[in-house]
């Protein structure tokens, strides 16, 4: 008899949604990205509580970055490890890291499998060594002109995987 092979989970990632309040437009975008995922990983400055509670109820992991309110301060921690599936992931904001913000994950999540962050807005997925390292960019976009948003979908099964993907536009 073979081993059974792991369940895959879908954990849908995204970083710098810079709300005060669910808007009927997030609430759209996060149906459609994120209705398949088991979990949910937010790497911080979603500004205020609220953003969390419209995943409910899903499993929700978060941490506060440098824009969030105090109440979210007091609430979320500012970095986060836990496991998804067999794998360690560790979880910042990125603020106050410095220059090489991944080499400073890197010493603070010596352990992890996948090191996830945010506040530079631009999206980032690549491994170093047998790390994957997942930034998803800003959910929001970037402004009149700017870059649309971005989010990641994390599986975690016999693998880890993450892709990044543009937050679509919901009229």
């Amino acid at each position: 008899m073979q081993p059974s092979k792991p369940k895959t989970i879908y954990a849908g990632v995204l970083s710098d949604t810079h709300l005060h309040s669910p808007t009927p437009d997030f609430l759209r975008q996060i149906r459609t990205c994120f209705h398949f995922c088991d979990v949910i990983i937010h790497a911080g400055d979603l500004t205020e509580p609220g953003i969390l509670e419209a995943f409910t109820p899903k499993t929700i992991h978060a941490v506060h970055g440098n824009m969030c309110a105090p109440s979210v301060r007091n609430r979320l921690p500012p970095h986060h490890l836990f496991t998804l599936g067999r794998f360690v992931i560790g979880l910042a904001h990125g603020a106050h890291l410095g220059f090489d913000i991944e080499t400073s994950l890197w010493n603070l999540f010596p352990e992890a499998d996948c090191i996830i962050y945010g506040h530079t807005h631009a999206p980032v997925c690549h491994r170093h060594g047998p790390t994957l390292f997942l930034n998803p960019g800003t959910f929001q976009a970037t402004g009149r002109y700017g870059a649309p948003g971005t989010y990641a979908i994390l599986e975690a099964g016999d693998q880890l995987s993450a892709r990044i993907l543009e937050v679509p536009h919901i009229p």
